[in-house]
């Protein structure tokens, strides 16, 4: 270990010294298998539906990211964040059609930059307004803002579409090395490649002097005001690079669907990412990552499912809330201190026990939520039902007695298993303790 350490080594010049500081190799694996995994996944899950829901996940990825960096990162909770992307997707896809018309030449992979600088000009224009207040203020501007893009999408029919939108075509030019952008998977990879690079520039954005003193402006603005530094600049200058990743997922979703519409600028769309962000975790880089494909999974997966998947999104919601005020990034990062002290292992049986009760409760959940919906909003089609492969009828007695013994089972079941996490749980920390003293 000693040796790999000394041979992962790299200059830190600092004034006229120069000093050595061992190489993360950690953050290099990290980044290696996510370039792996956006590689090999459209490889193993060669479907069409799987390739188009990973392509939505890699958008979503940007925009989630791009919205953390107001909201994690400087701490400003925006409403509107879906008019930078959706601005850069309508001058994305109309750019896209004079590209087609043969008006100028631009390559279909160069149009996310094209999008990226509309969302960072609109950033400008609006940015300067929003900015000049923070906290409760500057969430609610934003909210006026994008109510008010909003509503000019039906206002001005020829850049906006009207209610049917504007639609493209991804496939012009000549093919390059036989890419037309036509098959689903020539657009995934696109996708990936971008968020690919997002993501880079986006993590490497956190490292630098501005990144840092976002976070501070987050932590403490007063005090940042006394050491001399401007708050108000500060959030003015990431709500702009935060615009301009935002136009990138807003041009790249005008390639995947080919069609632009004012629900892309809609405060459905701003509330969307503001889940996925705090689903996944605002105060670590990789929450939004996991919050937007679990978001996705909820929309795009379960929404061909169930007709009831925006209850269950709220459910979670809810859940997450009020149980994981921390997103699910919290709860990943809550087991590293465990994994490097070899104490992981000790909680595994007592979160298989809480996993069992978990389980045991979702079906529970899913049961009495389809039960409902079946009996209040479809029982004009009938009252018979399949769930789980098992056909019953929602009219009938017998579901329901299934669904309230699972609810009376699941509960006890996770107050035992509740307890045994926090007992296992104060026994490792204990552990930990008495090795550190």
């Amino acid at each position: 270990m000693e040796q790999t350490m000394q041979q992962s080594r790299e200059p830190v010049v600092t004034g006229r010294t120069m000093r050595y500081r061992p190489m993360n190799l950690a953050r290099w694996v990290i980044w290696s298998l996510t370039i792996l995994l956006m590689l090999v996944l459209p490889l193993i899950f060669t479907g069409g539906f799987a390739i188009t829901l990973m392509s939505q996940m890699g958008i979503m990825i940007i925009f989630a990211l791009s919205y953390n960096m107001l909201l994690g990162q400087t701490g400003m909770l925006s409403f509107g964040h879906a008019v930078y992307a959706g601005l850069g997707a309508f001058i994305a896809v109309h750019v896209l059609n004079m590209v087609g018309a043969g008006k100028i030449w631009l390559p279909v992979s160069m149009l996310p930059v094209v999008g990226g600088l509309a969302g960072a000009f609109f950033g400008v224009l609006f940015g300067y307004v929003t900015t000049k207040k923070s906290g409760t203020t500057f969430a609610m501007i934003t909210m006026g803002i994008g109510e008010m893009v909003f509503a000019s999408s039906l206002m001005f029919p020829e850049f906006f579409g009207g209610e049917g939108g504007i639609s493209t075509n991804r496939v012009v030019g000549d093919p390059f090395l036989g890419i037309t952008f036509g098959p689903g998977r020539q657009v995934y990879y696109l996708i990936a490649v971008w968020c690919l690079l997002s993501m880079i520039a986006m993590y490497a954005w956190t490292q630098t002097p501005l990144g840092r003193i976002a976070n501070a402006v987050r932590d403490n603005p007063e005090r940042v005001e006394f050491i001399g530094y401007n708050t108000q600049r500060v959030r003015y200058l990431v709500l702009i690079l935060s615009a301009f990743f935002a136009g990138i997922a807003g041009a790249l979703s005008a390639i995947n669907f080919e069609i632009v519409s004012a629900e892309n600028v809609s405060a459905v769309r701003s509330g969307g990412v503001l889940l996925a962000a705090f689903i996944g975790g605002a105060g670590v880089f990789f929450g939004p990552i996991l919050g937007a494909v679990v978001f996705v999974l909820f929309a795009v997966a379960l929404s061909d499912l169930t007709k009831a998947w925006l209850l269950y999104l709220g459910l979670f919601f809810v859940l997450m809330v009020m149980f994981v005020p921390g997103g699910l990034a919290s709860l990943l990062m809550m087991q590293m201190p465990l994994l490097a002290k070899r104490k992981l292992g000790q909680m595994l049986p007592a979160y298989a026990r809480a996993a069992g009760a978990g389980v045991v409760l979702l079906v529970a959940m899913i049961l009495t939520v389809e039960l409902v919906y079946k009996v209040q909003v479809d029982s004009a089609n009938g009252t018979a039902m399949s769930l789980f492969g098992i056909g019953f009828d929602a009219g009938t007695i017998a579901p329901w007695l299934v669904a309230a013994a699972l609810w009376a089972g699941g509960l006890f079941a996770w107050r035992l298993a509740a307890a045994r996490v926090r007992s296992a749980w104060d026994k490792v920390q204990m552990e930990i303790a008495g090795g550190r003293a």
